[in-house]
């Protein structure tokens, strides 16, 4: 049984990864730089980090047809957790605007929903984390 769940994590852990690069194809295709992906802080993980003209998204990606609900208030605040953090080691970004996105991969077909993620925990500065 431990063999079948270490079979099945490894074909979850493989179809986020490429859910994952086809989510950072389809923001390079539209005109977005990759700064990051996989992030992790001490706060939380962020998927992928890019940013176009003015913007820097943070970007959660997920594989299932209803991602929204798989969002919960908790973990989208350890996003926003680790967005502070990873801002505040890139000041030359600072006046950026920062917004949350999500984008979903059904089928093998990415969905990019911009701005849809709204932590609580998103105005706050990084001195409040640490």
């Amino acid at each position: 049984m431990a063999s079948q769940d270490r079979l099945t994590r490894a074909k979850r852990e493989s179809a986020g990864r490429r859910a994952e690069q086809l989510a950072a194809l389809l923001l390079t295709l539209k005109g977005y730089r990759l700064h990051e992906r996989r992030f992790q802080s001490g706060r939380g993980e962020i998927d992928l980090i890019a940013s176009r003209l003015n913007t820097v998204a943070f970007v959660e990606v997920k594989t299932r047809e209803l991602a929204l609900t798989a969002m919960t208030p908790m973990s989208e605040n350890r996003i926003a957790q680790a967005a502070v953090i990873w801002m505040a080691r890139h000041p030359a970004l600072s006046s950026h605007n920062v917004r949350y996105d999500l984008i979903t991969v059904v089928n093998g077909w990415p969905r990019h929903h911009k701005d849809i993620l709204r932590p609580e925990i998103a105005a706050q500065r990084p001195d409040n984390l640490f």
